[in-house]
């Protein structure tokens, strides 16, 4: 069983990926989420077992199998009496305010990594697209279907740690400059880094605002285009020449495409639930899987 192989090949990785999931839960999670339910189960261990869904690519009854087959792990999430059912599962990870968790604990993360990192360190912004079917784009090309829609995951990253400051999830197609605002306040209340770096998509005057003026951070962002006459619209934009560019160190830019390239590579890059809320959940619950794998 290939699910079972995977967790016997790697236990020490998943443990952690479980120990890690259970502390964050212990610290920003109520024990429950409503004070008439059964109490079966704590919102840290339901949160750690979708967690650890996401880490191993499964469904809700391929992560209760293994944890079945796996004392280890059911010691590591204190469900040492009973498992939830796989219904148990999918109706927590269906709440409204699931996604709103994921992204509290993604930022508890991010906010220990601007504490521990230098003072200078960098970050970067840029989005990238999670299929909502397991068919690749080259298949879809071939048999005439046309990609109408995907999950539109934005991020802002540290370059060093590639750790998330920020997380918004959408619908694509849109323009990356849609979900900027979002990203950018919800970085802001997480860390500070030196510099911030971002490509064309994200070039307007108002974002190298909100970056120097509001968050005392230096964008740098690759311009999209300009004037007939050579120039610029805007204080900021005006700067961004290719030397400007190139002396800020606008090369490091990549490190967000290194943490998309990872979270696709280990995390899989096609969603599997069916529901649209529930999709935007998968996505999250991969990025918090990817980022405590790290």
């Amino acid at each position: 069983m290939k699910q079972g192989e995977k967790a016997a090949k790697g236990p020490p990785m998943i443990e952690r990926v479980a120990e890690l999931a259970m502390q964050l839960g212990q610290r920003y999670l109520a024990p429950y989420g409503a004070t008439r339910s059964r109490h079966d189960f704590t919102q840290r261990q339901l949160m750690s077992c979708l967690v650890l869904r996401a880490y191993l690519k499964t469904t809700y009854r391929g992560v209760l199998e293994i944890l079945e087959m796996s004392p280890r792990l059911r010691e590591q999430l204190g469900l040492h009496e009973k498992l939830p059912h796989f219904t148990t599962l999918q109706k927590f990870s269906g709440r409204s305010e699931v996604l709103a968790i994921v992204k509290r604990l993604i930022a508890a993360v991010g906010q220990a990594a601007d504490a521990q990192g230098p003072e200078d360190q960098a970050a970067a912004m840029d989005s990238t697209g999670l299929a909502i079917t397991p068919a690749s784009g080259y298949f879809r090309s071939r048999s005439g279907q046309s990609r109408r829609s995907w999950v539109k995951l934005s991020v802002v990253v540290f370059c060093g740690s590639l750790v998330p400051l920020s997380l918004v999830l959408d619908w694509g197609p849109s323009n990356d400059r849609v979900q900027a605002p979002q990203l950018l306040a919800q970085a802001q209340a997480v860390g500070q880094p030196a510099k911030l770096y971002a490509d064309a998509g994200y070039d307007a005057e108002w974002i190298h605002e909100q970056c120097r003026e509001q968050w005392q951070v230096q964008s740098v962002i690759k311009p999209s285009g300009q004037r007939a006459d050579g120039q610029r619209n805007g204080k900021w934009r005006q700067a961004m020449s290719a030397q400007h560019l190139k002396e800020s160190g606008y090369g490091r830019r990549w490190a967000v495409e290194s943490f998309f390239s990872g979270l696709k590579r280990t995390m899989g890059a096609a969603l599997s639930a069916r529901r649209s809320h529930q999709l935007l959940a998968e996505a999250a619950f991969r990025v918090l899987a990817y980022t405590l794998r790290r």
